[in-house]
Parts: C-alpha cells; structure tokens; sequence
C-alpha cells in the first residue's frame, strides 16, 4: 500500500468516525394542549365572556359556542385569554368550548362549560323624554301611555332593541315632536322593532298607536296630529306653522313598526308611521309598517326622502300623502291579501283602502282650499303594488285602487308597478286636480299594470297612457317568488321571475321636470317595480311577515 492510498484511508476512517459522533437528535415540538379553567360567565342578556388559562406555545384559541344541545360552531378566535360573545338571545343555555392554535398546528378541545344569558328585562317608559336617552338593545321598552321627545331632547335607540306599545285601553305611542330628534340606525341582521306587548298568536292591528314624527316642515294647512288632544296625556300636537323644508328630525334606519293604529277616539286612528311636516334633512331607510289599522306611512306636508319602504296588510291606504308634501320616494312594496282583525276598542279598518291615495288640501284649514298651496308634489319612483284581488274584503265603492289621486295633489309617478286591485289600477278624479296636470305637476308614466278591473275609474280623468302597459300576465308569474297564501317573509321574491315584464319598461332617462325633481336622490331605471331584476334582494332578512 503506497503512502497516497494509506494516507487517503485514514482520512476516510477518519471522516466516518467524526460523522457518527456527531450525528445531532432529531428536534420534536412540544405538544399543545388543551386550554384549562375555561369559564364563561353571562354578560348582561346578550352577551357571554369565555376566560380560559394560557398554553404554552399557543398563538391563539379558537372558541366553540353551541346553544342549547345543537352541535358547536365556531363563535370565533382571541390572541389572548378572554373571548367577549355578544348578539346572544336572553335568558338561553350556551356551552363553550376552547381549542389552542399554533400555526397549522391545533391541540385538543377543552371540557365544555356552560352559561345561561339572562333574562332580558323590561324597562317601563311612562313620562316624556325631555333629555337625551339612548334604549340599549339588552332590555325591552314599554311605552305605557303616550309618549313625547320633546325639549329639543335626542332619543337615540340601538340595533337591535325591541321597544312594545303597552296594550292598555288608553292607548300608547311614541312622538317626536318639532325640535326633538330620534337616531334609530338598526341593521339588516338588527332591526329596531316596535311591536304589541301582547304575545305572539295575540297580537292585532290597533294594539297600541304608532311613531310619530313632527318637523318644522311646511303643510298647506293648520291642523293637528289626528288622534291627539284626547287627554292629559295624549295632549293636542300641532304641526302648522312649519318654515323649514330642510329640517332634520333625525335618522331611521332598518325599523319596523308592527300592530299599530290605536285610535284614542272614534274615527281618529293613529298610523303606523306617520311623518307630519318632516324635513328633507331627516333620513329614512329600511322602514316596514305591517298590519297597523290605518295608514302604514302617511306623510303630511313636509318634504323627507325616504327609500325601501315595505307594507304589508295594512287597514287604510299603504302610502298616503296630502298637505303639501313635496318629499322623494324610491323603492316601496305594498302588499295586501286581507283587511286587518283590530283589537276591539281600538277602532275601525277604512272602508276605501288604497295602495297610494294622495290628496292636496281639503277640510278645515285649507286657507284656499284645493287651492292651497304648496301643492302636494311628491316623486314616487319604482313602486310595487299589489291588492286583494277579487277576495270580499273590500265593500265601500270607494275603495280598492292601486293610485287614487284627489282633492288637488300632483306628483311624479314613474317606473312602478300596479296589480291585483279590485276596482282600478288608478283613480284620478276632481277638476283640482286636472289643474295639476295641465300645470304640469302631475305624471304617471312607465308604469306597468295587471290583473286590475280596469285601467282607470270609470268617468273620472285619465293621463296620457301611452307610457303606461296594461300586460296580460298574472300577478303570480311576474315575481320569483309569489304566495297563493304567504305565511312567512320567506312567501315572497319580489325580483322579477325570468320572463317578466318588469324587467324592462323602465324610465331610464328622465324628462325634465321628473329629473330636477328626482336631483340626485332618485336615480331613473331601465326596469319597473321595486325589485332590480340583477340586483340585491334587499327586503330579505329584516322584513316580516305574519298576521297576529
């Protein structure tokens, strides 16, 4: 063996034996495990906090939640050791539990705790609001009696919070009066509710009385709010005198007012929202009126926007506007399938419920009568309007028209829907009115008709129809989804099925007079009706359907 080759064994005799004493042990992770001392504790009656102890090497928990003994989901994840459950239901069993994260690593669940919510409870409101309040969504409110926000107070309420009208036989409602102001913001998955106090299964148009809302707007008359001035409590609210169209009365968003119209005395129902002289700088959004005894949304003077307005089974007129209202309106269903049952003593449903029934000025301060001024203008855009049909719910000769147009009123009506109404699709009547038109204040255009008696009244005025189509389909078949008998929210799709005419027809451009009206706020449609057929369903999830 030469030295070459000894020397080039050693070094690999060498190299082999320094390989296999250094060779390092394999590195292991230490396991995660499971989070001890879970405990979760109720906070109020929607909300639960979960506190559990540290695992070592944990980035974060992950935190389980069932209710009841349906199986557990994900209620969410904490970096740290404390996890805050809110939008819980009152007085509800919820089990937790907590599983440790690290990367893409998980350990095993804890033991599972369990907490019961608390109950919600009722906070009774029984004299008026004359400094600013906020209601919390983690208690129930009754009005017991009538209830005014005045002095210029706030009445601010939180997504979420149910408010009930106190059955009682005087009555119950909530004003806000000129000066005062209400922010009442709810969302789609949280809207602000003012229900009966009465049970479901036991509730009735006329349980209690309704929002009001009184602006220093502009009426073209001296009046009242119908039904007040009856007692101490239920004093007189006048809504004359208003200078300011641009007043704000504060902001309603996603709310719905259920089981109203209460009339303090005979013939002098309250509505289910009424809006006396409210500016044009209040907001209003997402607003459902369901089976009230008078009107669903009335509006007296004044000039307030509003968009996506739902009523559904309503025991007056669903859109009623008269004394000089000039405000904008885009994007309203109304539907009707049967005259609201009242409570007894609460009053009567109207014998000539229409879809919209609006008026100019008529009765005891009208200073010029039909004449008065400002004349009632409003822009109604993209509305659906569905009626009975030829169910006998509806007696009195003067009732049962989709648009019944009277006593002096103009307006802009485009791009809606009529259908379903026993008597007429429209009912245009007195010379006052005429005048309206020939002055150019008065438009019905681009709207799509079905399954009415006839087109308009018999031997009362008509407008220029050319713009208006009298179609042959059924009611049924226009929409996605339409009930022979709803008995849910879910009874209904009002977006236009596939083949339906709705989904063209449409003013998309605006003549001049309609789009100085419409401004900015009213924006014009190449489709008919309330529902854009590519568009977002956006009456699913808050609205409500139901008869008691």
């Amino acid at each position: 063996m030469t030295n070459r080759v000894r020397k080039l064994y050693s070094v690999l005799l060498m190299g082999a034996f320094i390989g296999a004493c250094s060779d390092d042990p394999t590195t292991t992770e230490t396991p995660l495990t499971a989070p001890a001392n879970v405990s979760a504790q109720a906070a109020g009656s929607t909300g639960v906090t979960v506190t559990y102890s540290a695992v070592t090497g944990a980035s974060s928990y992950t935190i389980e939640r069932a209710a009841g003994t349906a199986a557990f989901a994900s209620a969410g994840t904490s970096t740290t050791t404390s996890f805050s459950d809110t939008g819980l239901l009152a007085n509800t069993t919820y089990r937790y539990r907590v599983q440790a994260i690290s990367g893409t690593r998980t350990g095993p669940m804890s033991t599972e705790v369990s907490v019961t919510t608390a109950t919600t409870p009722v906070v009774s409101i029984s004299a008026d609001i004359t400094t600013s309040r906020t209601l919390f969504a983690d208690s129930v409110y009754k009005l017991t009696g009538f209830i005014h926000v005045a002095n210029g107070a706030t009445l601010t309420i939180q997504p979420g919070t149910l408010i009930q009208g106190d059955f009682n036989t005087l009555g119950s409602s909530l004003f806000i009066l000129r000066g005062a102001k209400i922010i009442a913001n709810g969302t789609a998955a949280k809207p602000i509710v003012f229900t009966s106090s009465q049970p479901a299964g036991s509730r009735r148009a006329g349980d209690w009385g309704g929002l009001i809302i009184v602006g220093n707007g502009i009426a073209n008359r001296a009046a009242q709010v119908e039904g007040t001035g009856t007692s101490a409590s239920n004093y007189a609210v006048s809504y004359a005198g208003g200078t300011n169209n641009s007043d704000s009365s504060g902001e309603l968003a996603y709310v719905r007012v259920e089981f109203a119209g209460f009339g303090p005395s005979p013939n002098a129902e309250l509505n289910t929202f009424t809006f006396a002289a409210v500016g044009s700088g209040t907001k209003m959004d997402y607003l459902q009126a369901i089976s009230g005894l008078d009107d669903a949304f009335e509006f007296f003077g004044g000039a307030v926007d509003g968009k996506h307005l739902v009523s559904y089974n309503t025991g007056d007129d669903h859109f009623d506007m008269s004394e000089g209202y000039v405000g904008r309106l885009q994007y309203l269903i109304a539907y009707q399938s049967l005259i609201p049952t009242p409570r007894t003593g609460a009053g009567s449903p109207s014998g000539d419920p229409q879809g919209i029934e609006n008026d100019g000025c008529d009765g005891a301060g009208c200073t010029n009568g039909q004449a008065s001024t400002p004349f009632t203008i409003p822009l109604v855009a993209n509305f659906t309007l569905i009626g009975t049909g030829p169910l006998p719910v509806i007696d009195a000769a003067s009732g049962g028209y989709g648009v019944l147009l009277r006593r002096g009123t103009g307006g802009f009506y485009v791009n809606g829907a009529v259908a379903r109404w026993p008597k007429a699709a429209f009912a245009i009547r007195d010379a006052s009115t005429t005048a309206r038109t020939t002055a150019g204040d008065l438009i019905v255009s681009n709207v799509l008709t079905a399954d009415n008696a006839v087109l308009f009244q018999a031997g009362q005025q008509v407008v220029d129809s050319t713009s208006l189509v009298k179609s042959t389909a059924t009611t049924a078949s226009l929409f996605t989804l339409f009930p022979t008998a709803a008995t849910s929210a879910a009874s209904f799709d009002w977006t236009p099925s596939a083949n339906s005419p709705l989904r063209t027809g449409g003013l998309s451009t605006f003549p001049a007079a309609v789009a100085a009206k419409a401004g900015s706020f009213v924006t014009p449609t190449s489709y008919v009706g309330a529902a854009d057929p590519n568009g977002a369903k956006w009456w699913a999830g808050w609205t409500v359907y139901f008869e008691n």
